[in-house]
């Protein structure tokens, strides 16, 4: 399922399989964005994946997604909770930055990708890791929230 297709940008040889939900939304309530995603070349996302972006999520070249990955650059109301008696769905929906995914990258299976965090260059994700922090270039990640395991060089 794909919404906003105009602000989706998709380079060559993208392999994607049944279930991918790729949601892009340049207005919620009264609020509007400029969203963007960019999927680079040669990239692989697996079944029952989620990509929702309302600012924007960069994907490089030959990333691995598996299957049940989320990916997203937002949520229902700031972390403050000033409108928690609000229900979700009637919050102002929140970005705390870009998600930007570098070439090389592995995201392990039920990996969640939270907003404002860059996943470096040939950097291994956990299964069912929640990435909360910028991983460097090189290291393997995981947990919840997803911390450093090693590096790779």
């Amino acid at each position: 399922m794909i919404v906003g297709g105009r602000y989706i940008r998709i380079g060559r040889a993208l392999d994607c399989f049944p279930g991918l939900r790729l949601e892009v939304f340049d207005r919620h309530l009264s609020r509007r964005f400029t969203p963007q995603v960019i999927i680079g070349d040669g990239v692989s996302i697996n079944y029952d994946c989620h990509i929702g972006c309302v600012n924007r999520i960069e994907i490089g070249d030959h990333v691995l997604i598996a299957s049940r990955v989320y990916i997203t650059d937002h949520a229902h109301g700031a972390t403050d909770y000033e409108d928690i008696d609000t229900p979700p769905s009637l919050r102002k929906v929140f970005s705390k930055g870009p998600v930007i995914i570098e070439d090389g990258v592995w995201i392990g299976e039920g990996a969640c990708v939270l907003p404002g965090v860059r996943i470096g260059k040939h950097a291994i994700v956990g299964a069912n890791a929640v990435v909360t922090r910028d991983v460097p270039p090189y290291t393997i990640v995981g947990g919840c929230p997803a911390r450093p395991i090693r590096t790779l060089i």
